[in-house]
């Protein structure tokens, strides 16, 4: 009675060591599958944990169809984060212009306030008493990047 219980416990083949051991590796790749998923799902984020998920596929066609969301997903995100670098990127160029713009307008009022208080100390026979006179007759070189003004003259009238 043992011996045919036995060989019913665990069906025809139970003492078939091939088959067992086939279960055996069967039983440790599932596992170590299992904890590889396990792993994966704890490292991951929400936008990944879809990622690791989808490779159990019924055709290939799903696989692609996937495979081609993920990518679009991921180019898209890639495309924000350089649209959204960019952007900052640019604010930042902006903010220095800007600032640049303020330091230059405040520097052009004060050589204009001071020209305007020494104007009225340059003696009137020198060239130099009529400004507008000296802004016409100065040029700009592109060489040297500076203007070329005037070399400044005291006109002495003379009387008969």
């Amino acid at each position: 009675l043992q011996m045919l219980e036995q060989q019913v416990v665990g069906g025809e083949q139970a003492k078939n060591k091939d088959l067992k051991e086939k279960h055996k590796r069967r039983k440790k790749y599932a596992d170590e599958r299992r904890m590889q998923l396990v792993t994966a799902l704890q490292q991951s984020n929400e936008d990944s944990s879809d990622w690791v998920l989808l490779n159990v596929y019924d055709s290939i066609q799903e696989e692609v169809r996937a495979k081609s969301k993920l990518l679009e997903k991921m180019q898209k995100k890639a495309a924000e984060t350089e649209i959204k670098d960019l952007q900052s990127e640019f604010e930042l160029e902006k903010i220095d212009y800007l600032s640049t713009i303020r330091r230059l307008e405040r520097d052009l009022m004060l050589f204009q306030q001071l020209l305007d208080q020494v104007q009225s100390l340059v003696r009137r026979d020198c060239n130099y008493s009529n400004l507008e006179k000296i802004k016409r007759e100065s040029v700009w070189d592109e060489e040297t990047g500076c203007w070329k003004i005037p070399q400044p003259l005291i006109q002495k009238t003379r009387l008969p």
